[in-house]
């Protein structure tokens, strides 16, 4: 059961960036899919809803971490690989509960566009809007429920890796992937821009 008393402003708050986590004990995989479904009903541009993602739990969110990894190997070689910070940031992906996969069917979203002609060009666009909104309304209810997650874009290196290791449909493009678990790391202080500098009024 999802916390119906969470508060969306505080929320809004609390939701940080977590790179290092660990594992939740007594996980729910239940309560993720449910926070995925309650998630459906955000909106998108002509009710589209192109949209996919695939939760990976366990062993199958270690082995996207194991894959990311190889690819890492493969493209920097391994002594450039050990300079990094990517080994570090990966094992704290690979330490939390799970990692939802963000997706795109393009599919739908030359349907779309074909049903409404005038508006063809735009509708890419629309569609990364609504993978946004997504992501975010994904992470804020995750953040009600006590998990903490990251936003992570490797899709280059492993888009055609993670279709062929799980059978996706070639036509869902890759957006991100977000790990999730408890936090395991000091968040320090978020800086922000001036409101002023955010918001025009005219007068």
């Amino acid at each position: 059961m999802l916390n119906q008393e969470a508060k969306l402003i505080e929320t809004i708050k609390k939701r940080r960036s977590t790179r290092k986590l660990i594992k939740k004990e007594g996980f729910n995989q239940d309560l993720i899919l449910e926070i995925l479904k309650e998630s459906m009903l955000v909106p998108s541009a002509f009710n589209m809803q192109s949209y996919r993602i695939v939760a990976l739990f366990g062993e199958k969110s270690d082995k996207l971490w194991d894959l990311i990894e190889n690819k890492l190997f493969e493209k920097l070689g391994i002594e450039k690989f050990e300079k990094t910070r990517q080994k570090e940031k990966i094992q704290g992906f690979r330490g939390g509960n799970g990692t939802l996969v963000f997706f795109e069917d393009m599919a739908v979203v030359d349907e779309k566009g074909n049903i409404a002609k005038s508006y063809k060009d735009t509708f890419p666009r629309w569609s990364d809007q609504g993978s946004g909104i997504i992501q975010y309304a994904v992470w804020l209810l995750l953040t009600a429920e006590g998990y903490s997650a990251s936003l992570q874009h490797y899709h280059q290196l492993i888009e055609e890796d993670i279709k062929k290791e799980w059978s996706l449909p070639p036509q869902w493009r890759l957006i991100s992937q977000m790990p999730f678990g408890l936090n395991n790391e000091e968040i320090g202080v978020r800086e922000f821009i001036s409101f002023e500098e955010m918001v025009r009024v005219e007068k």
